[in-house]
């Protein structure tokens, strides 16, 4: 970048604080100190953004039952977010392309903010679900990843992507322990007020330490497709052009059809623990915080070393590889011990494939265009909770828990295939 912008100097442009600055801060070690500071308040933003989230979802239900919803309209209530949170991830990714990653985070968490408001007052049906409304701007993780992806290079970006899952094991375990505790001590509300409070501090976090723009500091290729041809923040020309650049379909594919029947799988699992595995809800939250540990580990320690060492591709086909196994673990487990067994090798070809995908598809579009593409990537969880509860249901009502764990095998042995045979163009690189 420094060669670029001496460059456009020497050819007559003329030499702004801003350009000097961005010249002698990032090659020195104050402009990659400055960077460092930045992800790490994006890494914290992400995680109380996380951990909010987390405090509402566990005392949901027993809000909603106060209110006089019963399981029908609360699988209605849970379907309204999923497709806000759908719609809203690859609006929101256009507007961190179009306004910059300072503003998406500001979007984000001044919604939440609106979000756990409307909560606070919600005392009839109708006002839950118009606190729902907020939502499709809710996106502090992309916003985050967006962040991140501004201010690495692409050798860099696989493993600072992956520590944001050590954000989301942690947010896993707090989120979900001070919801109950403090719901159980001060009543039912009290999270809700904690996560007003909460979102508001996170917006202003990133108000003052975000920086108004994040220069891209990613070398990546420009083709002829390169340039928005739209300015809306919402435009299915442009997800298809997206789509265009080498290898993204593929890979694309590849990500959302490989963790799909874990998905079906995790989303009908509070009725898998009670029936199948008969734990109690105790039992229950204990094995989430199991979860959360492990996806600490993973990512935070696990996927970053390997991306120093190993090509995003060979990363790529080791977790599909991983979930294959995975597959056939799940179809001839019988007891929660079994469960917590494969579950060591789940999350770490569920967090590596998420890490390694975002990474390759946010190196094969332009800089300009890596918020539209998280945006994209985020809507594949909303995707799966959209469809997950009538898809796993009749699998678990027709075939049972092991159906999953057969799914699972045959899909991913098929794409493992497919990724053995095809010579998807993605940008191979290791960590520094």
């Amino acid at each position: 970048m420094c060669t670029m912008n001496a460059k456009a100097i020497s050819e007559g442009e003329e030499e702004s604080p801003g350009m000097r600055n961005e010249i002698l801060g990032e090659s020195g070690h104050s402009g990659e100190l400055k960077r460092g500071q930045v992800i790490l308040v994006a890494y914290l933003i992400a995680a109380l953004d996380l951990t909010f989230l987390f405090m509402q979802i566990g005392i949901m239900p027993y809000l909603a039952k106060s209110l006089g919803l019963d399981s029908v309209g609360f699988g209605y209530l849970q379907t309204t977010f999923g497709v806000l949170q759908l719609v809203g991830g690859y609006i929101f990714g256009r507007f961190a392309d179009q306004f910059g990653a300072r503003a998406a985070l500001i979007l984000s968490c001044a919604s939440g903010s609106v979000f756990f408001l409307l909560m606070s007052i919600s005392t009839s049906i109708p006002l839950l679900f118009l606190s729902r409304l907020p939502g499709v701007f809710m996106h502090g993780v992309p916003g985050a990843q967006k962040v991140i992806t501004d201010m690495t290079t692409p050798s860099q970006r696989a493993d600072a992507l992956g520590k944001l899952g050590l954000c989301f094991g942690i947010a896993l375990i707090s989120g979900s322990a001070l919801g109950g505790i403090l719901s159980n001590k001060f009543g039912i509300f009290v999270p809700i007020y904690v996560g007003l409070v909460g979102s508001l501090i996170n917006t202003l976090i990133a108000v003052v330490w975000i920086p108004l723009e994040t220069k891209p500091v990613s070398d990546q290729h420009v083709t002829e497709h390169s340039t928005s041809q739209s300015g809306s923040l919402f435009s299915i020309r442009e997800i298809l052009r997206l789509m265009k650049f080498p290898g993204v379909m593929e890979v694309f594919i590849v990500k959302v059809f490989a963790g799909l029947p874990i998905g079906l799988f995790m989303i009908m699992f509070s009725i898998i623990s009670m029936d199948f595995f008969g734990l109690e809800a105790v039992e229950s939250g204990y094995l989430m915080s199991y979860f959360g540990v492990l996806q600490m580990v993973v990512q935070g320690l696990v996927v970053g070393k390997l991306s120093n060492y190993c090509t995003e591709m060979t990363l790529l086909r080791l977790s599909v590889f991983i979930f294959a196994g995975v597959g056939l673990g799940m179809a001839l487990m019988r007891t929660v011990w079994h469960y917590c067994i494969i579950a060591v090798p789940l999350v770490f070809a569920f967090s590596m494939m998420a890490t390694i995908t975002n990474s390759i598809l946010t190196k094969a579009v332009p800089s300009s265009d890596t918020g539209a593409m998280l945006g994209i990537c985020a809507s594949v969880q909303p995707l799966t909770r959209m469809v997950g509860p009538t898809i796993g249901g009749v699998l678990y009502k027709q075939f049972g828990v092991p159906s999953f764990g057969y799914l699972q095998l045959v899909v991913n042995i098929g794409l493992f295939v497919y990724l053995l045979k095809s010579k998807i163009p993605v940008r191979e690189m290791k960590g520094q």
